[in-house]
């Protein structure tokens, strides 16, 4: 396995120890490279030795694909192994124009190795989701050569906590969003909605919980945040927690009226699975790789109109049926795409194509 880093609570991360484990529990010996590996029980090894370990064709090298990284690209070149392409997705750089050059920057960097890693014809390209796979295929990847797995995470361990509802208001329905602080994630527009549910009488005391970490090199998005919570006049009923601890984020689930998620680019979207696995009905909005992740399991709009996405909270407010009706279709998607051992399963299928030569 290569990735550029490893930390713990990283979605990528999460992939890596969660696919490492999953090919170990089949018998293959994984190690893991990365430039840093911090606070996680897994040796991480150096990428200079990267081509010691790898001994001949039979090998595999599996990249994990989220930046741009010359040293993952140059590896991928001299390898004798065969070569997997986890692909992440890269965001397009045009969603940060007007927050951040050097978002901008990465992202251009980052997207431009698609054509690099789609020439390099390997064996094989391995989305998180559907929407993943089409940014190799439309560059002339064969799609024989590419598979779907959605990514490995952390869910059962946050479903293990005791909930810890501090800082989380009790009562009034409750509309739930996790996830960075960024353009792409559609907070502007959730914001509008969330005023919107305001307005009617089903929301009049209703409450927004955005729980994710603001970068600093996006602040200017963080005060178009602040300034439009304020002009809508709702600083009193949106709160913003970049510190949540486990046991909050769970109780923040458990919470919840309902999880919306207007993110406008997304490669797979982990907090949905994690809305599905803790019962919390799902809202989304029909972009990039979400539909697919969601599938039958919530309820998915084609454009976030702030009064559409009010009226969908006010109904599952007032609708307990449609929200167990939710609930059990995203536990029964959990059990049968996304847990653990579904994943495993799929992975194995995946690889398959090496192991039966």
């Amino acid at each position: 396995m290569l990735v550029p880093g490893v930390r713990p609570h990283d979605a990528v991360s999460n992939d890596v120890l969660g696919m490492t484990a999953a090919l170990r529990g089949d018998g293959h010996e994984v190690a893991v490279f990365a430039l840093e590996g911090e606070r996680v029980s897994e040796p991480v090894l150096h990428p200079d030795a990267l081509h010691d370990w790898l001994s001949g064709p039979d090998d595999v090298l599996v990249y994990h694909y989220c930046v741009g990284w010359d040293i993952a690209l140059d590896a991928m070149r001299r390898t004798r192994a065969r070569r997997v392409v986890r692909y992440h997705n890269v965001t397009p750089p045009e969603f940060f124009v007007d927050w951040s050059p050097g978002y901008v920057a990465a992202c251009t960097a980052g997207r431009a190795q698609l054509d690099d890693f789609a020439a390099l014809q390997c064996e094989l390209y391995l989305g998180d989701s559907p929407y993943n796979v089409e940014d190799f295929t439309s560059r002339g990847v064969d799609p024989a050569r590419c598979a779907v797995v959605a990514p490995f995470h952390e869910i059962g361990q946050l479903a293990s906590l005791a909930p810890q509802p501090a800082r989380i208001p009790d009562g009034a329905p409750l509309v739930l969003t996790v996830g960075r602080i960024s353009p792409n994630k559609g907070y502007l527009q959730l914001v509008d909605a969330f005023a919107a549910l305001r307005a009617e009488a089903a929301g009049r005391d209703a409450h927004l919980l955005v729980i994710g970490k603001l970068d600093p090199n996006l602040s200017r998005y963080g005060e178009a945040l602040d300034e439009r919570i304020a002009g809508h006049g709702l600083d009193d009923c949106v709160t913003i927690l970049q510190d949540a601890n486990g046991a909050e984020l769970r109780a923040a689930f458990e919470r919840a009226t309902a999880f919306v998620m207007l993110s406008r680019h997304e490669g797979f979207c982990v907090p949905l699975v994690e809305a599905m696995a803790l019962g919390t009905p799902v809202v989304a909005l029909g972009s990039s790789a979400m539909p697919s992740t969601v599938a039958d399991a919530g309820i998915v709009w084609e454009n976030d109109d702030a009064h559409l996405i009010a009226a969908t909270v006010a109904r599952l407010h007032r609708d307990e049926s449609l929200r167990e009706a939710l609930r059990t279709r995203g536990h029964r998607r959990y059990a049968t795409a996304f847990a653990p051992d579904a994943l495993a399963r799929e992975l194995r299928t995946a690889f398959a194509r090496f192991t039966s030569k």
